[in-house]
């Protein structure tokens, strides 16, 4: 490390990409230094570790954090940015180089996929306040835990489906590995019994196949499940799919994917700062295309806390 720090920390996942980040990572240093982009890196070697480095890094005085990886590794890094309640390295800023499976983040917020675009993003240096989420779930030890996400968090059918992505291969890209999980776990997921309450109102009890609690638009490698949330309103946009079968399900998809769906009578819309997700049933929860614990869950919206470099508005 130099003896002061330049500013920019990048938090390298080699495992992202199927594997492939770790490979290309070198070459696309030095892309980032002939860009006038000065760096130091950490590369995470464990599930977690790009939270801790990300702190670590804050603490040192670095001021621009970039999260080379895919959503998972985004996740992590934007929980770096916290620790418990308290939000850390004032005026420090999150920069993206997606290099994952889904890569649902960088389609709502403006940042490019192709690496050399991603590079000027971060070059120009423009930046977008955004809110974060905040869940308190039950993890799989069956203690309380607390983790924010930056996109999206959902239950049922979506937490399955991310479960059996994340244990298997994702050699077949985001579009693909998604795809595949998601009709994988059509074929054997039973529907919920689920009450949402939202903002202390009347709860909302039904038999349900899935609850999303959306900052941003996409998830699941592409698919658009809130089509007109925005990141930055102080507004989580939940949307609950009631008792579905099977073929009702597997007919959706393709709407799902172009964020037609909205009309479908089983699909509700709603808004809201709070949302308490509960079930007597085993509910996996999805955190950013992680998968931490169960229901029950409650998440909250924090307005406008983390500033993230993205691609300037017509450029």
């Amino acid at each position: 490390m130099s003896a002061q720090p330049p500013g920019t920390m990048a938090i390298v996942n080699p495992a992202s990409a199927n594997g492939t980040t770790g490979k290309v990572w070198p070459a696309l240093s030095k892309r980032l230094t002939a860009a006038g982009l000065e760096h130091d890196a950490r590369v995470t070697s464990r599930r977690g570790e790009a939270s801790d480095l990300t702190r670590s890094a804050l603490a040192d005085g670095y001021r621009t954090i970039v999260a080379v990886g895919g959503d998972g590794t985004l996740n992590e890094v934007a929980n770096g940015f916290f620790d418990g309640d308290r939000r850390l390295g004032q005026g420090a800023r999150l920069g993206l180089i997606s290099r994952g499976t889904g890569c649902d983040f960088i389609r709502t917020v403006g940042v490019p996929k192709e690496e050399e675009a991603a590079i000027e993003v971060l070059r120009t240096g423009h930046t977008r306040r955004v809110d974060v989420g905040r869940a308190v779930f039950t993890g799989h030890d069956g203690r309380e835990a607390v983790r924010y996400f930056v996109n999206i968090a959902g239950l049922g059918l979506d937490g399955e489906t991310v479960d059996r992505v994340n244990r298997t291969t994702k050699a077949l890209g985001g579009f693909f590995s998604f795809l595949w999980g998601t009709l994988a776990t059509i074929a054997t997921y039973r529907n919920k019994d689920i009450e949402i309450v939202i903002d202390g109102g009347r709860p909302v009890k039904e038999r349900m196949t899935l609850v999303v609690v959306a900052n941003g638009q996409y998830f699941g490698g592409g698919m658009r499940i809130a089509p007109e949330a925005a990141v930055d309103d102080g507004l989580f946009d939940i949307c609950t799919l009631g008792d579905c079968s099977r073929p009702e399900l597997v007919g959706s998809l393709r709407k799902v994917y172009k964020g037609a769906h909205t009309t479908h009578p089983k699909i509700r819309f709603y808004r809201g700062k709070e949302v308490t997700v509960r079930s007597p049933d085993r509910v996996l929860l999805d955190i950013d295309g992680e998968q931490p614990g169960l229901a029950d869950v409650t998440f909250t919206v924090l307005p406008g806390v983390l500033d993230v470099i993205v691609q300037r508005a017509g450029a």
